[in-house]
Formats: C-alpha cells, structure tokens, sequence
C-alpha cells in the first residue's frame, strides 16, 4: 500500500506556492528546481490541483497562487487532485477470480469489506490534516534548524 510520490511532491508545492506567495513568482521551473522533479510533472501535477480548484495559475506567464485558505485544505483533497481513482489505488487486489481455484474465485469478495475499512480509516485521517497543519509543522522545523 502506497499512496504516490505525486501526492508529496504536491504538498511540497503548495506549501512552496503559500511560503513564496509576495516574494516570488511561482513557476514550473522554480517548482521543479525545489522538488527535484521534471518540470512536466510539475506541471502535471499544477494542472490537477488547478483543476480541482486548489490553485490558480495564470496562462503564460506563471506565477501560482493557492485559491483558499491553508486551512481549508485537507490532504485528502490534495491527494483526490491528484489520483482519479481515489482511495482504490491504494490497495488492489489482483485479478485471478477467473483461475478455477476457489480461493481465486473469491479472493475479491473476501478483501472487500476489510480493505474498504482501511481505506474509510485512510480517508477519514487524511481528511483531518490540513495543508495548513503541514506548513505549521514546516515552521517549526525551519526553526528548530536555524536555533542549532
């Protein structure tokens, strides 16, 4: 079970976007020098959470901006931009229910419902952090860092 790097890699912009906000434009290539990503991921990765309308960006010339509050962000609204097949991408289950083994046949069936809990668990906790709560524990690390 793993949620994607593109999920880190897009708090890791937004906390950017929100941090660089009066100081700098905002660019593909400024992200992608931050992150360590190809800028066409970054890119990517700005059009979902523009699309879900998280962020916005202008055309051609750059410079994104966050469209709310921090604190109306939840990690699970930055993950959701990000991978349209929601929660079910975290845990699959192999296709085999063809096999004429029983325990093939029903393998599907038997997973279901605990995996379904495990990913309501998943969403409910993702829901509850914020992106605000994230840039709050980026502070305090920053200045752990410069009080050593």
């Amino acid at each position: 079970m793993q949620i994607s790097m593109k999920c880190s890699v897009a708090v890791h912009c937004l906390i950017f976007i929100h941090e660089a906000k009066g100081i700098a434009k905002v660019t593909s290539n400024l992200l992608a020098e931050s992150t360590g990503c190809n800028p066409v991921v970054i890119r990517n990765i700005l059009s979902a959470l523009k699309k879900a309308g998280l962020i916005t960006v202008p055309r051609g010339t750059g410079g994104a901006e966050l469209c709310t509050a921090p604190s109306k962000i939840t990690l699970y609204q930055i993950y959701s931009a990000l991978e349209p097949d929601g929660m079910a991408s975290l845990i699959g289950i192999h296709p085999c229910q063809e096999r004429p083994c029983p325990v093939a046949q029903n393998i599907r069936k038997v997973l279901q419902s605990p995996y379904q809990k495990i990913e309501d668990s998943i969403k409910e906790t993702m829901e509850i952090i914020t992106l605000q709560s994230m840039i709050d524990d980026f502070h305090r690390l920053v200045q752990q860092d410069t009080h050593l």
